[in-house]
């Protein structure tokens, strides 16, 4: 019986003994586990990162493409301005959309990353550059084909230039011929002194100066077939040896033009010439008591505005 009881008593205290190592093996199983799992959501984890990562570093690929994308436009753009310098002034409206189309990508790729939108501006952008290229083209072949028809018609303007300045040359040359050959030459011109004796005042040709009262002036005007017939006034100037022309007076009555002056006659006379020769004479009576002077007096006859002859003589 004492037996019995002491091996009860021993039997009873192994039994708490097995469930305290069961307890622990059941903690360190649901450790593990827990540890496990935390591995596995930390592996989990680290991978989410990469993939984030990797998509984040995608992003900013994409975003640099595309940025790229569109300064390799505006780069484009610009040098078609270069290209076709003045052409472009007249795609100002054009030229706007562009401006502000390329500013609304730039702003997108600032604050968005729907870059399917990106891309979706960026084609359009595309577009209107290749039309803007496109007109540009046009107007530069319209130019060209308008500047070689102006070549053209600038040459073909010089031609008739060069052919209308020849024919008025020519024509210069014979007005010049014509003129020449119309006008009415005086020949034989030949001044003398008279003395007027007695009451009838009979002309007595002298050389003397002081005895000279009348200077008489002849001469023959020519022959022309070529001038124009009709009314015509001879001029003749008649200068003293101090080179002072003999005249009644100073006004406009005693003046007339050649050459394009106003000049001084000492005697005039009208005429009506029909193209044929005609032999003239005119005479200038001294004035008052003033004797003439002593020298070599010039004369020179005009007739339509011109010089016609001239001649000179001489008193003692």
């Amino acid at each position: 019986m004492a037996e019995n009881k002491a091996t009860t008593q021993q039997g009873g205290s192994s039994l708490p003994q097995a469930t305290s190592t069961r307890g622990y093996k059941i903690t360190i199983g649901i450790m593990a586990a827990i540890i496990a799992v935390l591995l596995w959501m930390l592996l989990f984890t680290k991978e989410q990162v990469k993939v984030v990562e990797g998509e984040k570093d995608n992003v900013e690929q994409e975003r640099v493409q595309l940025e790229g994308e569109l300064d390799s436009l505006m780069v484009e753009y610009e040098q078609v301005q270069n290209e076709y310098g003045e052409l472009t002034d007249s795609m100002s409206t054009k030229d706007s959309v562009i401006q502000a189309k390329s500013q609304e990508i730039k702003k997108l790729l600032a604050k968005t990353h729907d870059y399917r939108k990106i891309k979706r501006q960026l084609r359009i952008l595309r577009g209107i550059q290749q039309s803007y290229v496109d007109q540009l083209d046009s107007l530069y072949t319209a130019n060209h084909e308008l500047e070689a028809k102006l070549e053209v018609a600038n040459l073909s303007i010089q031609e008739e230039q060069s052919k209308t300045k020849a024919l008025s040359q020519e024509k210069e040359q014979l007005s010049k011929k014509v003129e020449a050959g119309s006008v009415i030459k005086a020949y034989n011109v030949k001044g003398n002194g008279y003395h007027l004796k007695g009451k009838k005042l009979r002309e007595v040709e002298t050389h003397k100066a002081r005895r000279t009262d009348r200077i008489k002036i002849c001469f023959t005007l020519a022959e022309n077939l070529v001038a124009n017939p009709g009314p015509k006034t001879v001029y003749i100037r008649v200068a003293r040896p101090d080179g002072v022309i003999i005249r009644k007076g100073d006004g406009d009555a005693y003046s007339f033009q050649a050459n394009g002056a106003k000049l001084q006659f000492t005697m005039k006379n009208d005429i009506d010439y029909q193209n044929k020769a005609m032999n003239m004479c005119v005479q200038w009576d001294k004035q008052g008591d003033k004797k003439a002077m002593k020298g070599v007096y010039n004369i020179t006859v005009y007739m339509d505005n011109q010089k016609i002859g001239s001649s000179s003589f001489e008193l003692e």
